[in-house]
């Protein structure tokens, strides 16, 4: 397929090409990879600045989406890619075998590094999802450090750099710039631009951001970070995001509250308990989504409501395909029995032919894991309409996931997100919560936004 950038694409390939550093904050949709591609096939080919780029992405995304960029577009032809994913031996393989673009898994990093054999002769780094890069404790994290003065250049490409929060930005930049920006230890970036909010006496939970924190922070860092929002750019598809209350009965809702003030829920004979509040949190969204598994590890089921509410939803869309977001592997067991009673055609996106299935609409349904299936996959047009069966903590995840539908290529214009809520439980405050975080996130892609004359839909 012959490649005709957008302005905004072309924008990003020759920020990228110009700048040995850079963070490429680029919303769902807008075509990062092929973006980033393009810059390194200029790099090796044109300009010769490098001879060899290591790529780090999530696995499904590293192991189908980078390569298969590489085969759509024909100015990319001469670019050699070589995936290092699978066992052992076939990773190593993979690293041996004469490639200009090596991809790898975020998880496999600290084994490439040192544990591989190989050397790390890579001059330029690409980081898909920076964002997997913030916690500075991680192994991933720890062991890219060790390497990164190896490469002359790294890019960082993510939609969600500060998903929880400006604590984040961080260890994403520490990995970019050795903290020459943010500082290079996280004490230094704490005392400078937050004071301690959540604590028991000497031991802090949480910060929050000192007065003018988030323009400073984003002065910091934007000589080397552009960001790019697809609504600025793309002529995006309305989006359209609904709640779809369910009530619980006075006796359900009861067990809720007391489960809530006691951390202890009798179920039958049974007593399931929750050690601490977070424990507490994520068995109440359990109970929200109508059922919760025990101390041993079995699930029971508490009711039916958010399965009654699916049902009526799937019965609605008269065989319109719908996205269908789980969280817990229960909630998953139930819906397919829903579904299988229904005589739904339907299927789990979780590899590349049921990928294939949905996009080719042979499904009426599509289950998918926020966790598992939020990163890269091209979703689009396969349907239009997502429904968050349970709801996700992460801002992260359910952004990216929304994405999958909610990207340029997505024919119809309008995508719906409809949220089943569980009145007067947890879900509405994981909701508020998702709802209040982008304020940080959409502060920190306008502090940054690449101005490039406005909207550009294509030559």
């Amino acid at each position: 397929m012959q490649y005709q950038p957008h302005d905004y694409q072309a924008y990003a390939t020759h920020f990228i090409e110009d700048n040995r550093i850079s963070a490429i904050l680029l919303d769902m949709g807008l075509g990062k990879t092929v973006i980033t591609l393009t810059a390194l096939n200029d790099l090796l080919f044109d300009s010769f600045e490098i001879h060899k780029a290591l790529i780090i992405a999530p696995l499904r995304v590293a192991r189908d989406t980078w390569p298969n960029e590489i085969k759509k577009w024909s100015h990319l032809s001469e670019l050699i890619p070589s995936v290092v994913v699978g066992t052992e031996k076939e990773r190593i393989a993979a690293l041996k075998r004469k490639a200009d673009i090596y991809i790898i898994n975020r998880e496999n990093v600290p084994w490439l590094i040192e544990k591989s054999g190989t050397r790390f002769d890579y001059d330029f780094i690409v980081i898909d999802e920076l964002s997997s890069f913030k916690n500075h404790r991680a192994k991933r994290f720890q062991s890219l450090l060790k390497a990164r003065p190896l490469a002359s250049r790294i890019v960082g490409l993510t939609g969600t750099p500060a998903g929880n929060g400006l604590m984040d930005l961080w260890a994403e930049f520490r990995i970019l710039d050795y903290g020459k920006r943010l500082g290079r230890f996280i004490t230094h970036y704490r005392n400078t631009y937050f004071y301690p909010d959540k604590r028991n006496g000497m031991v802090i939970f949480s910060y929050k951001p000192l007065a003018g924190a988030e323009e400073a922070i984003f002065d910091q860092i934007s000589d080397i970070t552009i960001s790019m929002k697809a609504a600025d750019h793309l002529d995006m598809p309305d989006l359209i995001s609904t709640e779809h209350r369910v009530y619980l009965s006075k006796k359900e809702f009861d067990k809720y509250e007391s489960f809530r003030k006691s951390l202890v829920l009798e179920l039958e004979g049974k007593e399931i308990t929750a050690q601490n509040a977070a424990v507490l949190t994520n068995k109440l969204s359990q109970v929200a989504n109508g059922a919760i598994y025990g101390d041993g590890g079995e699930s029971e089921v508490i009711h039916s409501k958010k399965l009654e509410a699916l049902e009526d939803i799937v019965e609605s869309a008269n065989g319109k395909p719908i996205l269908v977001a789980y969280w817990f592997k229960h909630d998953l067991e139930r819906i397919k029995e829903k579904l299988d009673e229904m005589g739904v055609i339907y299927d789990q996106i979780d590899s590349e032919e049921s990928i294939k299935k949905w996009n080719r609409r042979e499904l009426q349904v599509g289950l998918i894991h926020p966790a598992s299936a939020g990163h890269g996959l091209n979703l689009q047009e396969g349907g239009s309409t997502i429904v968050w069966f349970g709801l996700t903590w992460s801002l992260e995840l359910y952004k990216q996931t929304n994405a999958r539908l909610w990207r340029q290529g997505q024919e119809s214009d309008t995508v719906v997100v409809i949220h089943i809520i569980a009145d007067q439980t947890v879900d509405e405050m994981i909701l508020k919560v998702l709802n209040g975080k982008e304020t940080v996130q959409n502060a920190l892609f306008e502090a940054v936004k690449a101005d490039i004359g406005g909207k550009d839909h294509g030559s």
